[in-house]
């Protein structure tokens, strides 16, 4: 009897020699190549709340020290800046001093006739307004400027004509029917607004700046039923209009769809 040794063989002699352990390297490159994009990102955001996350986040996937910085809550919860408001907000803010100091002048001006109730200054968001009583300025139906009128608006041009802002003048009249030269009531307003463009221009506004209005009737401000309201009624408003530029919406050029049942 013979017998044949046969040695045991163990079982990493039976593994063969790994080829793919290149593999390795490329997941681990592929993974910063990941985080690389991650980063890149988080850094185009506007959200400086979001950049921060990731960072941590791929700061705690590599073992640095980001992966033990917490989040800046406060960052997170503040507004992104936006310099187009803010240039914004400031040229509004500049615009209203300008024109509250510009009614200041007009107000110490014409304060006279602001004591007697015959001139009135006020300031909104289209500018600032002087309204003056017709009765200060003109002869009933008529459109020729009386002396004592002409010098209180030669007071005004000499506070308007080194301001930027656009003017324009507004006639207004009552509804009664005009019995003279002028056709209508129309043509009253106009002439009486074309008056006092005429003088200021005189006293040195710059004509460009200048815008003559006639409404007639058509905005009293009063009730025509009585002397008293004919008499606010008649009037010449003096607007010096803001500078702030006005908000655009575009049109849709296609019909809304029907609405929804």
């Amino acid at each position: 009897m013979s017998f044949q040794y046969r040695r045991a063989r163990r079982p990493f002699d039976e593994e063969p020699e790994n080829h793919e352990r290149w593999l390795i390297s490329y997941s681990d490159f592929i993974t910063l190549l990941f985080a690389f994009f991650v980063v890149m990102y988080a850094i185009s955001s506007v959200n400086i709340g979001k950049y921060r996350i990731f960072s941590d986040a791929l700061g705690e996937a590599l073992g640095g020290q980001g992966a033990n910085v917490k989040p800046n809550t406060e960052v997170l919860n503040q507004p992104i800046p936006n310099p187009n408001l803010k240039k914004r907000q400031e040229m509004m803010r500049q615009e209203r001093a300008s024109l509250t100091k510009l009614a200041q002048d007009l107000q110490s001006t014409m304060a006279p006739l602001v004591k007697e109730g015959k001139v009135r200054v006020t300031q909104n968001s289209r500018g600032v307004s002087v309204e003056i009583n017709a009765s200060v300025l003109f002869d009933p139906a008529e459109a020729r400027l009386t002396p004592e009128s002409q010098e209180a608006l030669t007071a005004v041009a000499e506070v308007l004509k080194n301001d930027p802002h656009a003017i324009q003048v507004e006639g207004h009249t009552d509804d009664q029917p005009v019995r003279n030269i002028y056709p209508s009531n129309w043509e009253l307003s106009s002439m009486r607004a074309a008056t006092v463009v005429r003088l200021f221009i005189e006293s040195g506004v710059a004509p460009t700046r200048l815008t003559a209005v006639g409404h007639a009737s058509n905005h009293p401000v009063a009730s025509n039923e009585d002397p008293i309201g004919r008499a606010r009624n008649r009037r010449v408003a003096i607007t010096i209009l803001s500078t702030l530029p006005d908000t655009e919406t575009e049109i849709p050029t296609e019909p809304a769809g029907p609405a929804p049942q």
